[in-house]
């Protein structure tokens, strides 16, 4: 059975240490993808023991809402469900969302309700990961809200501690979402510290570090042209980071045991921090879910795993990989 863990000091949330993400759905920036193994694949996760789904307004212009609350139909309570909002109504001319009122961001949250087929969620958090004009109105809203019950628990996904330290300024900040993988380890400098010693959750996306932690990538790859993934190869200097990923991997190879997976390794290492609460690789397909959420029935990497990933990537170390 997957491991539960409570998110945070405060929130009275429960999520499994595996959960899933939802970005790579129709519609988003990872190429091609079908409707049907989306949902075949929140299925398989769900039927493993998966019960924590994070998506957010952005992903496919709301089809990822949509695609969960179709899962979700007639047994919502058997889901934990996170979700995201800014990015769809931010304004890069200004450099800030259009949230200059609580109102307006409760009518955006009230439509992610819509298209999720709920009238609360888990967990809400703000997808701008920089201090923004319209921080203190989001707060604002987020608390209003966790006061109605429209919202259990609220959080922000950033990679920035100054910013997560303004969203905590008053202490009642449940949650923390970050980019966090053997490949990308700079939370562990400050920000996981920080979540510790303030009673803050802490949802890791990006444990394989979007594909590259699967070892299935080589030099060689071709990614599809609505790809954001295919900048690696176009790009000169993101090649060039690309190799050397690829080098990393290559390192790590020796170091997972016979038999499992990279991924799976790789998401074992993620859930192992003692900041992190829940880990939220993404899947595409009934496969893919299925091995992700097997991952969350192995124990934690050993003291010897992590030093042999210490060796390859200093704690602190890597680079950050995706901002928010």
């Amino acid at each position: 059975m997957l491991r539960l863990n409570q998110l945070g000091h405060r929130s009275g949330v429960e999520v499994t240490e595996v959960g899933l993400g939802l970005w790579a759905v129709p519609g988003s920036e990872w190429g091609p993808s079908d409707t049907q193994a989306v949902l075949d694949a929140i299925e398989a996760a769900h039927d493993r023991g998966v019960t924590f789904f994070d998506t957010a307004d952005i992903y496919g212009d709301g089809f990822s809402e949509e695609l969960l609350g179709m899962a979700m139909k007639g047994r919502r309570e058997r889901f934990v469900v996170a979700t995201k909002i800014g990015w769809r109504d931010f304004d890069a001319d200004l450099g800030r969302t259009r949230y200059d009122t609580v109102e307006k961001l409760t009518a955006d949250v009230e439509a992610s309700l819509r298209r999720l087929g709920t009238d609360y969620v888990d967990l809400l958090q703000c997808h701008v990961p920089f201090v923004e004009p319209n921080t203190d109105v989001v707060i604002e809203g987020f608390r209003r809200l966790r006061d109605q019950g429209t919202i259990r628990a609220w959080g922000v996904s950033t990679g920035d501690l100054p910013v997560l330290q303004r969203f905590n300024a008053d202490g009642d900040c449940d949650a923390l979402q970050v980019d966090y993988s053997i490949l990308n380890r700079t939370a562990e400098s400050e920000i996981l510290p920080y979540c510790l010693g303030h009673g803050i959750g802490v949802v890791a996306r990006g444990p394989l570090a979007m594909g590259l932690l699967t070892g299935k990538l080589s030099t060689s790859a071709m990614f599809p042209e609505d790809d954001f993934r295919g900048a690696w190869i176009e790009d000169q200097g993101q090649n060039a980071q690309f190799r050397q990923d690829l080098k990393i991997v290559d390192l790590l190879r020796h170091e997972v045991p016979d038999q499992e997976p990279m991924a799976s390794f790789a998401i074992r290492f993620a859930a192992s921090h003692p900041a992190v609460t829940s880990v939220i690789p993404g899947a595409r397909n009934r496969d893919q879910a299925v091995a992700n959420s097997e991952a969350g029935l192995l124990p934690p990497l050993s003291d010897s795993e992590r030093r042999a990933v210490d060796r390859i990537v200093p704690p602190g170390g890597g680079r950050k990989i995706w901002p928010a």
